[in-house]
């Protein structure tokens, strides 16, 4: 009997035990998950790395990135190609964000950033920078160079060349070329047999306005339409995978659309293209100057009037400097020990820096009481 209580009592001991195994392990597992959640949390709060001066957004995964297959598809269930130009890293990240899928970086950066009238002037090295640039910053969409009047024209190997560079050293997928003529789609033949993606580009070519007499809208008569259906094509022989309509109107657009197995981009070509593309400072409306107002297109649509919102925060940005009001307590965010602050005045005091001790001892009580609003938080 008494062997049978003591089984007893270990049983019962033993169930105890048990239970008192699965709550701890049942608790920190909700630990676990709850400190998984907050850390998420917190991580989400913020894309700044806590104890960093600087930090960026996190890049897309390779799985998500935007290839010719991507658009091949897209074109194929009459899906709209979605494409934006830039030229920086700022803009590319914000493509990137927004989920476009292709980013040209055009050699229009001579107009909207490097304010030259025509695309003309800008080299290749240039857009190298400008290549480079984008490519850190877009991670997710195709991305696809110019090249630069004066880098393709003299042969197909000058051509070649210069796409290869655009590849290695721009860090783009695809490059893209202006005209039909027989020099350049044999150029462009060149590119693709040497395994370099090619996006054409016919109607207002902006490198050829010194034949075109100036940045004048192509196919408005019979001749002019039908030689542009025909040189859509041409590029499509040779191997282009996407042909850019620039300033041609809308039945002609539609036209080429129909007549190509391969999908059209248009800027200020109307509603019938495969996609559409507008530069990334025009379509937000960036910039208010008068320069840059006289070769904004008719056709952009602006979808914001971020150039007014630039323009209202420097203003107030130079009149918060000039009154003395930033930087204040709220975005001085480095401190001082204020036990070294004592030492550190005798120490300029030593060096015969008497002023100078007074001026750092004084700044260490100013800083003391945030007299403005902290950063807002979102």
């Amino acid at each position: 009997m008494h062997i049978k209580q003591k089984c007893t009592a270990l049983r019962t001991n033993t169930t105890s035990l048990s239970h008192t195994m699965a709550f701890l392990t049942a608790r920190a597992s909700h630990l676990t998950r709850s400190h998984r959640a907050t850390s998420l949390f917190k991580r989400f709060m913020s894309n700044v790395p806590e104890n960093t001066v600087y930090g960026g957004p996190a890049a897309q995964t390779s799985n998500d990135r935007v290839t010719l297959t991507h658009l091949r598809q897209k074109h194929k269930k009459g899906e709209p190609i979605t494409v934006v130009t830039a030229y920086d890293y700022p803009s590319a990240v914000h493509l990137d964000m927004a989920g476009i899928d292709i980013s040209l970086v055009g050699d229009s950066a001579a107009m909207v950033v490097h304010g030259h009238d025509t695309t003309l002037p800008i080299s290749l090295d240039e857009m190298l920078v400008h290549c480079r640039a984008v490519a850190r910053g877009a991670k997710r969409p195709l991305l696809v160079g110019d090249l630069p009047f004066g880098s393709y024209e003299s042969s197909s190997s000058q051509a070649v060349d210069t796409a290869v560079r655009i590849l290695k050293e721009g860090g783009m997928d695809a490059i893209k070329l202006e005209g039909a003529s027989p020099s350049r789609i044999n150029a462009a033949k060149s590119i693709v047999e040497s395994g370099i993606a090619v996006m054409g580009h016919v109607g207002l070519t902006p490198q050829a306005i010194s034949v075109l007499g100036g940045f004048k809208p192509q196919g408005r008569n019979v001749s002019s339409a039908v030689k542009i259906v025909e040189t859509a094509l041409t590029l499509q022989e040779a191997g282009c995978f996407a042909v850019v309509l620039e300033c041609v109107p809308a039945p002609v657009a539609a036209a080429v659309t129909s007549a190509l197995k391969i999908p059209t981009i248009g800027i200020g070509a109307g509603p019938f293209c495969s996609g559409q593309v507008l530069v990334y400072h025009d379509l937000l409306g960036m910039l208010q100057h008068p320069h840059h107002a006289k070769v904004t297109p008719k056709f952009c649509k602006q979808f914001a009037c971020v150039g007014d919102v630039i323009n209202k925060a420097l203003l107030e940005y130079k009149k918060e400097v000039t009154q003395g009001c930033f930087p204040g307590p709220a975005y001085t965010p480095y401190k001082i020990n204020s036990a070294y602050v004592g030492d550190f005045s005798n120490e300029l005091q030593k060096l015969g820096l008497d002023k100078a001790a007074s001026a750092a001892a004084e700044a260490a009580e100013d800083i003391k009481s945030p007299s403005e609003g902290s950063p807002k938080s979102e």
